[in-house]
């Protein structure tokens, strides 16, 4: 797989950049035709403060007082909060980073201890990769439970523009992958026309079959 993969650069800061490895891929709700390689976003920090920092402008006018981190997103929320205090709204706030936990039916849960950083705040989700809205949906249901205020939604990757009535922004969209596809598994083309599956993926990365 890997000798296939193809490197994106962001379209506003090139020392930000995924990489892409076309071919056929099962996640825990959807095949898709592309596995986006996102590690060394996640993991460096320089990349990941970059990052941070481009995004940052885009939710400058926006008030938050926590940030909810999914699927490994934990440094590059910790950049943007720092980002966020620095200057617009949230100038010499201190915001909270948080990640729910996750219980044995996949509901997304806050312990006691977190639960105060999420009531009556105004939070913003920041999510690695959203191809069809599933995971964006669950963590609005959560925020339901413990009053949280939904006011924006970050992403590494995104196919997709809103999904709960919320905007969806973020570093990589299908302009720069325009081949991108997902499909419910069960009207999977690529099933159909009897592609083996390369690989099960999700956050953490991918699993070779």
């Amino acid at each position: 797989m890997e000798d296939r993969m193809q490197t994106i650069e962001c379209r506003n800061n090139s020392k930000v950049a995924i990489g892409v490895i076309p071919g056929h891929y099962a996640t825990n709700h959807s095949h898709v035709n592309y596995y986006v390689a996102m590690t060394s976003i996640k993991t460096s920090m320089k990349m990941a403060n970059e990052a941070a920092k481009e995004l940052a402008a885009t939710f400058a006018s926006t008030h938050v007082d926590t940030i909810i981190c999914l699927e490994g997103t934990e440094i590059l929320g910790a950049f943007l909060a720092q980002s966020l205090s620095e200057a617009g709204v949230n100038s010499g706030a201190d915001i909270n980073v948080v990640t729910p936990e996750l219980n044995a039916v996949n509901q997304m849960i806050f312990r006691d201890n977190t639960q105060k950083k999420i009531w009556g705040k105004q939070v913003l989700l920041f999510i690695s990769s959203a191809s069809t809205g599933k995971s964006i949906a669950r963590a609005v249901d959560c925020l339901q439970y413990y009053n949280g205020h939904l006011t924006g939604v970050a992403a590494i990757f995104s196919a997709i523009n809103e999904s709960s009535g919320v905007e969806v922004h973020s570093l990589f969209s299908e302009k720069d992958l325009p081949d991108y596809n997902t499909y419910p598994a069960s009207e999977c083309p690529m099933c159909k026309a009897g592609q083996k599956v390369d690989a099960l993926i999700n956050s953490f990365g991918y699993s070779k079959l």
